[in-house]
């Protein structure tokens, strides 16, 4: 069996965001292991228009073609890893909206996620992990939380280095529990889904 595919999705599109600093961190704890291959996915690059389709993909084609660009990218991975930003206790409107645009794509495929914001994103998290029991998908424990005073010692806009690196001893175990997670999901769904 080939290597599983992952997609790490930044969650926020925001100008002044800080996804990237923890998106690229944990692309190279991805990229650091053999055992997946890992490729960016960016929301931004996805012009998606609020969800108005007439049911999820699951009941009807869709008809918007930026819907139908990004269930074709979403459909060519076999688990994902979600940057998720904690707005206002749940995950931003950009990134619902996303996987809203997709049923059928993510279904039967893992997912974990490195979460940020106060209490380390952890209530955004639970919702996504809600959403995607919904969509089908397999949500896994371990998952990267960055708290508070880490986000402020990295976040440049708060002062912070703008480098994972200063914060990432207490992210390591982590990461590499939830990679591991994602990795032996991806290849028993990957599995049965053949």
């Amino acid at each position: 069996m080939s290597k599983p595919k992952i997609a790490l999705i930044i969650g926020s599109t925001r100008a002044t965001r800080f996804a990237d600093i923890p998106a690229q961190w944990m692309l190279a704890q991805a990229q650091a292991r053999t055992d997946i291959d890992v490729e960016l996915v960016d929301l931004r690059d996805y012009d998606l228009p609020l969800f108005n389709e007439v049911a999820s993909n699951a009941w009807a084609p869709s008809q918007s073609e930026a819907a139908v660009k990004w269930q074709k990218k979403i459909g060519e991975f076999d688990g994902y890893i979600f940057v998720v930003a904690e707005y206002n206790r749940s995950v931003t409107g950009a990134l619902k909206n996303a996987l809203d645009q997709a049923y059928v794509e993510w279904a039967r495929k893992p997912m974990t996620a490195i979460a940020y914001g106060s209490v380390g994103g952890t209530r955004a998290l639970e919702h996504l992990r809600n959403i995607a029991v919904e969509l089908q998908m397999v949500p896994t424990r371990n998952a990267v939380h960055l708290g508070m005073g880490d986000f402020f010692k990295v976040h440049p806009g708060f002062g912070g280095s703008g480098n994972m690196a200063d914060v990432e001893g207490n992210l390591l175990q982590a990461a590499g529990a939830s990679l591991d997670d994602l990795v032996w999901w991806a290849k028993a769904t990957k599995a049965a889904r053949g």
